[in-house]
């Protein structure tokens, strides 16, 4: 118990660390931007097949294979179905300071933090999931793979709210309410697969579900939509093959 609060600490800290960060570089150019993102979609990526998809198969076997279909199925719906909920912009780094320098919408701007905060739910179940399966091996590696792309995460969504007249203290606050909802996820999936194993081959698969869909709609379409596609395509294999030899290590 004591790991996975330690874990649910690091995974929304994770987040508070990129939102001082973003303080302190409050305008990253495009080229390497869309860097970071890259690897950290390698990373999400190898972490969600690695700890959460392969784990879920392995479980069921060839004949339960359709309950791990059916929770990557389930973790995207659930996404796509918050998605149209709560309209937001679907942009993982924002929009462009030029665009909103002056007369940024504070209105579309909240839309684009709350959307941050909707996908940290899930990315927190994920991180849980694993501890509460008693594999801790595959958690560490998924949580790992969560706070590294949670510290460009927190980075990019200072800038758009300074640039709309948020003030520093509020925005770092928000900031944080982001990253503690990843905290309180985390220990939601650890609960509930700790009070029933059975539904575990499920919740890993919806959790491994979840981090695709962001991984698909958000972040690898906002890194190829600057210019920069190739040097995102070879961030993106980094990133997955750094997971792979962590999940060799820890595994």
């Amino acid at each position: 118990m004591e790991l996975v609060a330690l874990t649910a600490a690091g995974v929304g800290g994770a987040t508070v660390l990129g939102a001082a960060l973003g303080f302190l570089f409050k305008n990253i150019p495009h080229k390497w931007n869309d860097a970071v993102l890259g690897f950290a979609a390698g990373i999400m990526l190898a972490a969600a097949v690695l700890g959460l998809i392969l784990p879920s198969a392995e479980q069921v076997g060839k004949k339960g294979l359709w309950i791990t279909a059916a929770g990557m199925i389930a973790g995207a719906l659930f996404l796509n179905f918050a998605d149209r909920m709560t309209p937001h912009l679907h942009h993982i780094t924002g929009v462009d300071a030029e665009e909103h320098s002056r007369n940024a919408s504070l209105n579309k701007v909240m839309l684009f933090v709350m959307a941050i905060a909707i996908h940290n739910l899930p990315e927190g179940l994920a991180a849980g999931v694993g501890f509460g399966a008693g594999d801790v091996g595959s958690a560490l590696t998924v949580a790992a793979g969560i706070m590294l792309q949670n510290i460009p995460e927190g980075m990019i969504i200072i800038s758009p709210m300074l640039l709309s007249g948020v003030s520093k203290g509020r925005t770092f606050l928000i900031a944080v309410f982001t990253g503690m909802i990843e905290v309180v996820g985390t220990f939601i999936g650890y609960f509930a697969v700790a009070v029933s194993a059975s539904i575990l081959p499920f919740a890993l698969a919806f959790a491994g579900g979840t981090m695709l869909y962001v991984i698909s709609d958000e972040m690898i379409p906002e890194t190829h939509s600057h210019g920069y596609e190739r040097l995102a395509t070879y961030s993106i294999m980094v990133g997955f093959i750094v997971m792979l030899f962590m999940d060799a290590w820890i595994g």
